[in-house]
C-alpha cells in the first residue's frame, strides 16, 4: 500500500521521524574513504533532533513542521547564506508562491537566458519555504543561475495530483519566457520523486520537455527497496517505515504519474538526467534501477554515488562532499 511504500520521502524533512530510539543513540560505523565532516554529519542531525523527538513524534503536523523548520532547517539555512551568496525574493507565479534565487553578484550573461526550478523534498507534507531554500541558495550561487523554489500543496491538506499541477502551472509560466531545453528542473527526495513526476505529467498534458533534470536522494521508483533497504538498516540510516503520506491517499504504484520507474513509454521521454545518491541513502536502489531503466531507452543519464553518506546528506553545506555535489549539479545543468 502507499501509506507504507511512500513514507520513504520524508527526506531531510523527516530525519527525525526516521529515527527510533534506538539508532538515535548508537552511531554506524565511519568509513575512511570520507571526510572527518561528513563523519560527522549525521550525529549532528540526530544530537540537533533527539530533544524534540518526543514533541515531533506525538504533535500535529503544524507542530511537525515548526520543529523542523526551527531546529533542523533554520541552523543549516544560515550556514548555507554564509557560505553562498544570494539574493531572494518571493514571488507569486499564477496563484503559486514561489521563492527566487540569484546569485549577489549577477547572473552571467551565458545563464540569462536560463533558469532552474527546485523542487524541495519533505515527505509531501514538510519542507515548504524551509527546505526549498536549503536546496537553491548554493545551486543559484555555484551554477550562477536563476533558481525559483515551488512552494506546491502538500498533504495532509491536499492529495495527489496537486503538486504536479503547480509545478506545470510555474513551469507554463516560463515557457512564455524561456525556451523550454533552457530550463531545468531539480529537487532531493520527495522533490527528487516529483521532479520524475512532472516529466510523466508533462508528457501526458502534452508540455514540452525540460532541457534537463535533476533526481536527488530518489528515483523515479520506490525508496527503501532492494538492498537499499538492508543497508540503511544495518548503518542506522533508514528513513521511518510507517505512517502513512496523507497526499498519496487512494493513488496506485502503478500509475505512471505516481511512480515513472518501471513504464518504458514514459522514461524514455526524459530529458538528460542527472542522479545523485549515496551508498547509505534509501534511494539508493530505485537510483540504481532508474539509471539503468534510463539507459536502456537511450537517455543521456548521469549516476553519482557518495560514499558512506545518508539521506540529503547534502542539507549540511559545508561538507566537502556537498561543495562537490552542487559543482557537479552546476556542471550538468
Amino acid at each position: 500500500m502507499l501509506r507504507t511504500t511512500l513514507a520513504f520521502f520524508a527526506g531531510a524533512a523527516l530525519t527525525a521521524l526516521a529515527y527510533t530510539l534506538a539508532p538515535l543513540f548508537s552511531s554506524p560505523p565511519p568509513s575512511p574513504l570520507i571526510s572527518k565532516a561528513a563523519q560527522q554529519s549525521l550525529a549532528g542531525v540526530r544530537e540537533d533532533m533527539a530533544p524534540h523527538l518526543a514533541d515531533f513524534m506525538t504533535g500535529d503536523v503544524a507542530t511537525q513542521r515548526a520543529i523542523l523548520d526551527e531546529h533542523f532547517f533554520a541552523p543549516r539555512i544560515a550556514t548555507a547564506r554564509s557560505l553562498y551568496a544570494v539574493d531572494e525574493q518571493p514571488l507569486e507565479i499564477d496563484g503559486v508562491y514561489t521563492e527566487v534565487f540569484t546569485p549577489a553578484t549577477g547572473i552571467p550573461a551565458p545563464n540569462a537566458d536560463k533558469v532552474l526550478i527546485n523542487l524541495h523534498g519533505g515527505g509531501f507534507a514538510y519542507g515548504a519555504r524551509t527546505e526549498g531554500r536549503l536546496e537553491s541558495i548554493p545551486v543559484a550561487a555555484t551554477a550562477g543561475m536563476k533558481v525559483i523554489s515551488v512552494d506546491y500543496r502538500q498533504g495532509p491538506e491536499h492529495r495527489f495530483p496537486a503538486a504536479s499541477e503547480d509545478v506545470a502551472t510555474v513551469y507554463r509560466h516560463l515557457l512564455q519566457t524561456y525556451r523550454p531545453e533552457n530550463i531545468g528542473i531539480f529537487g532531493c527526495s520527495a522533490g527528487g520523486m516529483l521532479t520524475a513526476q512532472s516529466v510523466a505529467w508533462f508528457d501526458a498534458h502534452d508540455l514540452p520537455q525540460p532541457g534537463a533534470v535533476g533526481i536527488f536522494c530518489a528515483g523515479a521508483g520506490q525508496y527503501g527497496t532492494g538492498d537499499a533497504a538492508v543497508i540503511t538498516k544495518a548503518f542506522g540510516t533508514a528513513l521511518a517505515e510507517d505512517g502513512a503520506v496523507a497526499y498519496f491517499e487512494g493513488q496506485s504504484l502503478d500509475d505512471p504519474l505516481v511512480l515513472p520507474q518501471g513504464h518504458p513509454e514514459v522514461l524514455k521521454k526524459f530529458p538528460p538526467t542527472l542522479l545523485i545518491t549515496s551508498t547509505r541513502d534509501g534511494a539508493l536502489s530505485t537510483a540504481a534501477l532508474t539509471h539503468q531503466q534510463l539507459v536502456e531507452q537511450g537517455v543521456r543519464d548521469d549516476l553519482h554515488v557518495y560514499e558512506a553518506l545518508h539521506h540529503y546528506f547534502f542539507a549540511d553545506t559545508d561538507l566537502p562532499e556537498s561543495g562537490h555535489v552542487f559543482n557537479v549539479i552546476a556542471r550538468f545543468f
